[in-house]
């Protein structure tokens, strides 16, 4: 009975720090609450520990929480000791410098994509410089399209459907048209978002993978719908 009373404790901490994460921005208590399906005393008493433990801080004047930076600054440690970026970053600023516009990448964990790194190629005029967040949502964005275009078919349509109906951005997704919008992806080796996931927005996206079978990542291409 302890272990499960632990196992939940752990699990609601660790829901919380997504939850912010995928946010990216401070949060009321009673919107936490909300989103999580939580009591308000339960939802306090999470925070309480994130708050004890350096996870999580509370504004002074609003009130409201936030992630500290512990969480990006061992997402870094993580990232340098892989040297992931290492390796692919020269790769990254070539294609910004040739395109001119934002060059981003995303590693798969799991079901989803997170961004790892970008690299800004305009220089005059105009630049694309998004919120910087953790999460890619996969049904309207060409980073999301170009991953779910690999994998297969049932499978990219109820991780789309469970993405989209998670979090701030929900859509509805007309299946069979995103099943041909998939499979056109998959044929020509590219996935495209036309103010999908941002007004005004162009983005271009083709999956990395191992041996042209297991996909890893996404990188795109993204800029003012005016240049691309």
């Amino acid at each position: 009975c302890m272990v499960r009373v632990v196992n939940s404790l752990v699990e609601r901490c660790f829901a919380v720090i997504e939850l912010l994460a995928n946010e990216a921005a401070a949060m009321r208590l009673g919107e936490i609450a909300e989103k999580l399906d939580l009591q308000k005393s339960a939802a306090h008493r999470m925070l309480n520990i994130l708050s004890e433990t350096g996870w999580v801080e509370q504004e002074p004047v609003t009130g409201f929480y936030k992630l500290t930076l512990r969480l990006a600054i061992f997402g870094q440690r993580f990232l340098s000791a892989t040297h992931l970026t290492d390796v692919c970053q020269p790769a990254l600023e070539q294609l910004a410098a040739e395109s001119s516009e934002l060059v981003r990448m995303a590693v798969v964990q799991g079901e989803t994509l997170t961004w790892i790194a970008q690299v800004q190629g305009a220089r005059n005029g105009l630049k694309y410089q998004p919120e910087l967040v953790a999460k890619v949502r996969l049904a309207n964005t060409a980073n999301g399209k170009a991953y779910l275009s690999t994998l297969d078919q049932t499978d990219a349509i109820r991780i789309a459907i469970h993405d989209s109906a998670d979090g701030p951005e929900r859509s509805n997704i007309r299946v069979e048209e995103f099943m041909e919008e998939l499979k056109l992806a998959r044929n020509r080796g590219w996935a495209i978002s036309n103010e999908e996931a941002e007004p005004g927005v162009v983005a271009i996206a083709a999956p990395i993978t191992l041996g042209g079978v297991q996909t890893v990542g996404t990188v795109s291409v993204a800029g003012p719908r005016s240049r691309l």
